[in-house]
């Protein structure tokens, strides 16, 4: 029987601008050196920044870390950005 996963709370923790630990990740829809793209249980969430790295990624407990130079962290609502991020990977 398939679990179900219930709603958890989202949290997102900054250090230095070096290491973002984020929950509450749903799923990673995209990353490269410049952009990590998060689903998230408040949105979608875009981070920014330069030598991006996934250091570890548990979606089992929805759970991010992300090491580089840390510029920018945005949120969106809209399910079109989604499938906007996913094309834009397609036509590149």
């Amino acid at each position: 029987m398939e679990e179900k996963i219930e709603k958890k709370g989202h949290k997102l923790q900054l250090n230095d601008r070096k290491q973002g630990i984020i929950s509450g990740v749903k799923d990673v829809i995209s990353f490269d050196p410049e952009v990590v793209l998060l689903d998230t249980y408040l949105g979608l969430l875009t981070i920014k920044g330069k030598d991006l790295h996934v250091k570890r990624l548990t979606l089992e407990r929805g759970e991010v870390d992300i090491e580089g130079e840390i510029d920018s962290f945005l949120y969106t609502e809209s399910k079109s950005a989604k499938r906007a991020a996913f094309a834009s990977r397609l036509f590149k």
